[in-house]
């Protein structure tokens, strides 16, 4: 009887519009949040610095340090610093966007069609809103419309790192929401950059590429036959593999990063086993994720944002006049208010419309708070605004002053919001915690609706075995 006084009320997990998955996913998604969450602090303190320098009486070593030529002119990498963090170092962070989406469509949750419609249209809205009230704003400018997609990214890292400082305990469920809706938008930026920002495209580079990406999607998948058991021998073939894959990508006037998608699209995700046998250690995806996130969150996208925030104010007369751009304007309005409009608008469209409903231990507030996170969009949209606009002129600075300054304003608007929940966050994640049938799986997991193998999931094994994928 005991146990029942103790039983959280029932959910309804794959019906709910924001509910609670697999618990193999929820310790997944927890351990990179935990991960991110320090390369976001990174990440902000890294900016910072590259603010304060630009418009300190030092600004010039600032931007002579970015504009430092690097590499090998007949390869076409003779490039700046500022340019090598743009294209090679936010490859790093691409590729893992590549593992995590593969993950997600193949071993995730996302591979229930149920529980993918939801994120995949709130993340569509939370692109499609912003990018129209940008354009909007900048009708009457016809030359800025080229950085419509600025306002439409949203940056996970920066966002867990708020939700750090302000010590706000989210739920599992909008943690694994937040974490899913931040991919499903990286996929979404990586085909705008692939298809709006390529201005010129050689087809030779591009098919010779294909050589590399083939054999290196060949041996990933059959990398304990190549390389046995252990994965050391597979970084001195990989590697080089996936390094000319990329310089011939950015050959041919593809932006470099989307070199880094397709390397992470090869890597299977799903453990094979041994025939008759167990399953023959960890597989590379978690390898490759476990070696690459340390160097993505803490070194590559917070180099990147210290070479590609430091934008010139000009004082207060430079500060009003981007204040008062139309560009500027069109950023902020986008990623503040365009932002949770789409993501709330099109998951109460659905709410309204459909058969699923939120879920009963959570308010639509909830959902404004985490919209409002979403709408801190920084390594992507300096990534776009660096595609839209020259570096170093007038547009440029003005877009990544919209940028930062919108993410400081829907940072701490979602601070202030999920702030005042935080009493409600703490009793549920100590309901969360509750393990009545002593399983070893919490109880708000499982539930009768749920595949087989998706109720009782072992903790650390969110892959599964089976063929590689």
């Amino acid at each position: 009887m005991g146990a029942t006084v103790n039983q959280p009320p029932p959910r309804t997990p794959i019906r709910s519009l924001i509910g609670y998955g697999s618990f193999g996913e929820s310790l997944r998604i927890g351990e990179i949040l935990r991960k991110e969450t320090v390369g976001g602090i990174v990440l902000v303190v890294a900016a910072a610095i590259a603010i304060v320098w630009a418009n300190s009486p030092f600004a010039d070593s600032y931007f002579a340090l970015r504009d430092i030529r690097v590499g090998y002119e007949p390869w076409h990498l003779d490039l700046t610093l500022g340019t090598w963090a743009a294209d090679g170092l936010l490859a790093i962070f691409f590729f893992l966007v590549g593992l995590e989406l593969k993950r997600e469509f193949v071993a995730g949750d996302l591979r229930d069609p149920r529980r993918a419609v939801v994120p995949i249209a709130a993340a569509v809205g939370g692109v499609a809103v912003p990018a129209l009230i940008y354009v909007g704003v900048n009708a009457s400018t016809p030359e800025n419309t080229v950085g419509w997609a600025i306002p439409t990214a949203t940056d996970i890292a920066f966002a867990v790192a708020v939700l750090a400082i302000v010590g706000s305990h989210l739920p599992s469920a909008l943690r694994i929401f937040l974490l899913t809706l931040a991919v499903i938008d990286d996929l979404i930026a990586i085909t705008i950059i692939a298809v709006f920002y390529t201005d010129s495209l050689e087809l030779g580079p591009l098919l010779w590429a294909l050589l590399p990406l083939t054999l290196y999607t060949v041996l990933a998948q059959r990398f304990r036959r190549f390389f046995g058991l252990r994965s050391s021998g597979a970084w001195f073939i990989l590697l080089p593999l996936g390094f000319a894959t990329w310089a011939l990508v950015h050959a041919s006037g593809i932006h470099a990063t989307i070199a880094g998608v397709l390397l992470g699209f090869a890597i299977p995700v799903i453990r094979s086993q041994a025939s008759g046998g167990p399953k023959a250690g960890p597989g590379l995806s978690e390898i490759f994720e476990h070696r690459f996130r340390p160097l993505s969150a803490g070194f590559a996208v917070p180099v990147f944002a210290f070479f590609s925030a430091g934008v010139a104010v000009g004082g207060l007369e430079g500060l009003a006049s981007a204040a008062t751009d139309p560009l500027t304007i069109g950023i902020v309005l986008g990623l503040v208010v365009g932002k949770p409009i789409g993501i709330v608008g099109v998951t109460w469209l659905l709410e309204k419309f459909t058969p699923v409903t939120l879920d009963k231990t959570l308010r639509w507030v909830d959902l404004i708070g985490l919209a409002l996170l979403a709408g801190i969009g920084f390594t992507v949209s300096l990534l776009i605004a660096d595609l839209s606009f020259a570096v170093g002129e007038p547009p440029n600075d003005h877009a990544k002053v919209g940028i930062l300054g919108a993410s400081v304003i829907a940072a701490i608007l979602a601070s202030i919001l999920l702030k005042t929940r935080d009493r409600r966050y703490r009793a549920l994640a100590e309901e969360e915690a509750v393990d009545a049938d002593a399983d070893g799986i919490p109880d708000v997991y499982e539930h009768d609706d749920a595949p087989v193998g998706e109720r009782d999931p072992q903790p650390g094994d969110a892959d599964g075995a089976g063929r590689s994928r």
